[in-house]
């Protein structure tokens, strides 16, 4: 699967590549014979983006490499940091556009467009567009960011094209020149989709919440196990696209023997590898009270104190021991929440006042996964 990805990675990027040079020479040509900026500058974009398709490479090849002693968790991250790289290359190709673009406003130049110049640019508009559905469409197929930042700036090439080819046509019809100001107008929209990809690529780099179809994919498989009654805390690390490792907490009857956890906890990391490609390294357990009325009695009571409070997302893991007078439960209160702490507090002071006789002890979780 690892290998089939990287194959269809360097292969896009090779025809992105070929497709690209090839365009900037032609369109370097006509511009030089016309005398158009925005012809020469379309030209270097198009060089630019074959610098993106081989950064491209460069990352693909890096994070393909085997986890080793230094990097026990691969090298799947450096995607990340190659998107960083073509993100930027994009928002530089708006700047440079945009400065070029001004720089025409202020000093115009006679320009001379011809036949061929109408047709070269048409050429570029059809390749631009089916070139950026194609790696787009790849770069969708295998995780790719790298690939559909390139797909997008693709696309934002054709449009840059078409202003281009606009601006032609209507000097030649009116002998009126606005490609400079037509250049302007659409650098700054290729810098807005620079800055999004680049804020996109920092997202990645820094960890962002696991897909909420993933999360509750997962939860939902393991809690079909017979003996699991609940699954929370899902955590999951990411080391590169479609590579996770992370950790869960189960709920379980506290009849069950460790040997019977053993056995339940290595078939839910089986089942979620083999259907996910997902490492769950840690599965903890919160044990269930299932032989005192009292103490579920307990534990509606608590839930209705927690529950009073605004933002409590979830209660889990309660466990009550009547003989240590020792009570324990988690919670998880919404980001959205400013002052999470003094709502815990608040959580405590209220569970401690009712049972005064027990030790409360309550893990403030943090909203992870949904």
């Amino acid at each position: 699967m690892k290998n089939n990805r990287e194959k269809v990675v360097i292969k896009t990027s090779i025809i992105s590549i070929i497709s690209n040079i090839v365009l900037a020479a032609f369109k370097a040509f006509v511009g030089l014979l016309a005398n158009s900026i925005a012809i020469i500058s379309d030209a270097v974009n198009n060089l630019s983006d074959a610098l993106s398709s081989i950064i491209t490479i460069v990352g693909t090849k890096i994070a393909g490499k085997a986890p080793d002693k230094k990097h026990p968790y691969g090298y799947g991250r450096i995607e990340y940091m190659t998107s960083l790289l073509v993100s930027a290359i994009v928002l530089y190709a708006g700047i440079t556009a945009f400065i070029e673009s001004v720089k025409k406003i202020i000093h115009p130049g006679e320009v001379d467009y011809s036949n061929l110049t109408l047709i070269i640019l048409v050429a570029s508009i059809i390749v631009k567009f089916i070139l950026g559905i194609y790696v787009k469409k790849k770069g969708k197929e295998v995780n790719s960011d790298s690939l559909v930042a390139s797909g997008s700036d693709a696309f934002n090439d054709a449009i840059l094209s078409i202003s281009v080819l606009a601006s032609a046509v209507v000097y030649i019809l009116f002998k009126i020149s606005i490609e400079a100001y037509v250049g302007a107008l659409l650098s700054i929209f290729i810098i807005k989709a620079g800055i999004d990809l680049i804020k996109e690529s920092v997202d990645n780099i820094l960890g962002v919440r696991v897909e909420s179809e993933l999360a509750r994919s997962i939860k939902k498989d393991i809690v079909k196990e017979e003996q699991v009654q609940g699954a929370f805390d899902l955590i999951l690390n990411d080391y590169g696209p479609d590579k996770y490792l992370g950790s869960i907490h189960i709920e379980v009857a506290d009849t069950l023997t460790v040997a019977d956890i053993d056995k339940i906890s290595r078939k839910i990391s089986k089942n979620i590898i083999d259907k996910y490609g997902v490492i769950l390294h840690t599965i903890g357990v919160y044990s269930i009270n299932t032989k005192d009325k009292h103490i579920m009695k307990v534990q509606r009571d608590i839930q209705k104190i927690v529950f009073s409070h605004e933002g409590i997302l979830q209660m889990h893991g309660f466990y009550l021991d009547d003989k240590a007078k020792e009570i324990s439960f988690d919670i998880i209160i919404d980001f959205k929440v400013k002052n999470r702490e003094e709502v815990y507090k608040q959580i405590y002071d209220e569970v401690q006042k009712k049972y005064k006789g027990y030790h409360i002890s309550i893990t403030l979780d943090v909203d992870m996964s949904d």
